[in-house]
């Protein structure tokens, strides 16, 4: 037997016993949470803001800070965590890029504003050892069905009350 064929051989095999262990669609079956309804049950779709939105975002966060004076980066993520969009305003500092994309990332992952989530440091101490996360005010989460679409971080003011108010204003760019 040729390599090639025993390569093709053993291929077919793993297909025959993945294709066995997969349970069949049912078609009168509702989806699972997460599927849409010409999705297999198996098959999970996430939903997260697009480009196009969150530029939108970017952009109204961006104007916000500068009619207050301020000098910050936004970020944009997904529910995980990766950047859909990264702006560092003019003259916003090199820090800055950093700060906000893990806000931004913390707000996502948590589905809760990261000002709240600095407060509950003081009874879980243990948040603040999370990779990536960074839990100072800044952090806003664009809520979804069933679960966060993405997060918002705002990384430059001095304070994170006013890094909050500039990402509150970017997340009405949603309407929301």
């Amino acid at each position: 037997m040729s390599t090639r064929t025993t390569v093709c051989a053993l291929l077919l095999a793993a297909a025959a016993t993945v294709s066995s262990v997969l349970p069949a669609a049912a078609s009168d079956t509702p989806p699972a949470a997460g599927a849409s309804a010409t999705s297999p049950s198996w098959m999970y779709r996430d939903s997260h803001v697009s480009a196009p939105a969150a530029l939108k975002i970017a952009q109204r966060t961006l104007a916000a800070a500068k009619a207050a004076g301020q000098r910050v980066s936004v970020a944009i993520v997904d529910r995980n965590g990766t950047v859909i969009a990264q702006v560092r305003g003019d003259g916003a500092g090199p820090l800055t890029m950093e700060s906000a994309v893990r806000k931004a990332a913390t707000a996502a992952h948590f589905c809760t504003p990261t000002s709240v989530l600095a407060e509950r440091l003081a009874t879980n101490p243990g948040l603040r050892d999370l990779p990536g996360s960074l839990f100072l005010g800044g952090g806003v989460p664009v809520p979804g069905e069933p679960t966060c679409l993405a997060g918002i971080g705002v990384g430059g003011a001095p304070s994170g009350d006013q890094d909050e108010a500039f990402a509150r204003a970017g997340l009405s760019a949603l309407g929301k």
